[in-house]
């Protein structure tokens, strides 16, 4: 091997390392555990947020048409799917879910209003099992459990909203309605209007 074949087989290795030294930095490191995690349930690794188990689902299979957008949420895997009218939007959001079968609602709904920075008022039973509990908590606080967006559905006292308590989303922690991330929630209330089609199986 002659010493200028060896400068150019050094150059070329040195350059193939840095790049993969660069690469390497530069890949993203992933700090999420997905599954559908209890809240007693321990956590092995690194864990942000809980995340939903997410299953693939079809518009077609649950509503007859997407007049006016239709939302579906997923109790078994935890998790909003929202397609447009015109089927060109699809989303899919992490959610909390009602904490028991008493508390859950299923069928179809509708939106029919839509509320920001919504006042919350805990219904009877939520008083009587949390006497402590204020009558009222004003939109725009941090202690309010419908954060910062709020879509009523035709069920009385049914939503899907925002949450400012991340650790909910991905587990069975509401009183019936679906909580999803603030960030979240304020997408899916810019694409939803009155008279999306919701439906929670």
């Amino acid at each position: 091997m002659t010493a200028e074949t060896r400068k150019n087989l050094n150059r070329r290795l040195f350059v193939g390392g840095a790049a993969t030294v660069l690469t390497a930095a530069a890949m993203p490191t992933f700090a999420q555990t997905v599954g559908t995690t209890e809240p007693d349930t321990p956590l092995t690794g690194p864990v942000r947020n809980n995340l939903s188990g997410f299953r693939m689902l079809n518009w077609q299979d649950y509503f007859e048409n997407t007049k006016n957008g239709v939302i579906l949420a997923d109790l078994a895997s935890r998790a909003v799917h929202y397609w447009s009218e015109d089927q060109t939007i699809y989303k899919l959001y992490p959610s909390s879910v009602p904490i028991s079968e008493e508390l859950t609602r299923r069928g179809v709904t509708k939106v029919i209003q839509k509320v920001e920075n919504p006042t919350w008022r805990p219904t009877a039973d939520q008083h009587r099992l949390h006497p402590d509990w204020p009558d009222v908590v004003p939109g725009g606080s941090p202690d309010n459990p419908l954060g910062v967006r709020a879509l009523y559905l035709s069920w009385p006292a049914y939503r899907i909203h925002g949450t400012h308590d991340t650790r909910k989303i991905g587990r069975r922690s509401s009183g019936g309605c679906i909580g999803l991330y603030n960030e979240h929630i304020l997408e899916l209330y810019s694409l939803a209007k009155v008279g999306t089609q919701v439906r929670l199986l």
